[in-house]
């Protein structure tokens, strides 16, 4: 079997039988040591194949919906990729001003939610509800 990547629910659901199949096998005789080096090797591609699968299907795993200003900000640098010290800098703040933000000892004003609004592109009516 000689997959380099799923593309679909239909392939993935092939994959993970053969998976079960293997796990199975597995389990039933003894432990992973009961398979053959080409079944471990197989398990272990196939595995890290439905990783990247599942890792990149959003319907899969639902995201919370972010009900606070500071979850928002917290999921929106998790969306960007970035870390406190980047957003300071994106949003042109001190550091030491993101951290009162995040950690809910500053308010939100209008500076800042112009800004979360711009460079973040957090919706203006989830700020107004927030803030």
């Amino acid at each position: 079997m000689e997959i380099n990547k799923i593309t679909n629910d239909s392939e993935h659901e092939v994959i993970a039988s053969k998976i079960e199949e293997l796990l199975k096998k597995s389990s039933s005789n003894g432990g992973f040591n009961s398979l053959t080096k080409e079944e471990t090797l197989l398990l272990k591609n196939l595995s890290l194949l439905v990783e990247e699968y599942e890792d990149n299907q959003l319907h899969l795993m639902p995201i919370k919906v972010p009900k606070t200003l500071i979850e928002m900000i917290r999921f929106k640098m998790y969306e960007m990729n970035i870390k406190q010290k980047q957003l300071a800098k994106l949003l042109e703040m001190s550091e030491a001003r993101i951290s009162e933000l995040l950690n809910g000892k500053r308010k939100l004003n209008l500076e800042i939610a112009k800004k979360l609004h711009r460079k973040l592109n957090i919706d203006a009516k989830f700020l107004l509800d927030v803030g």
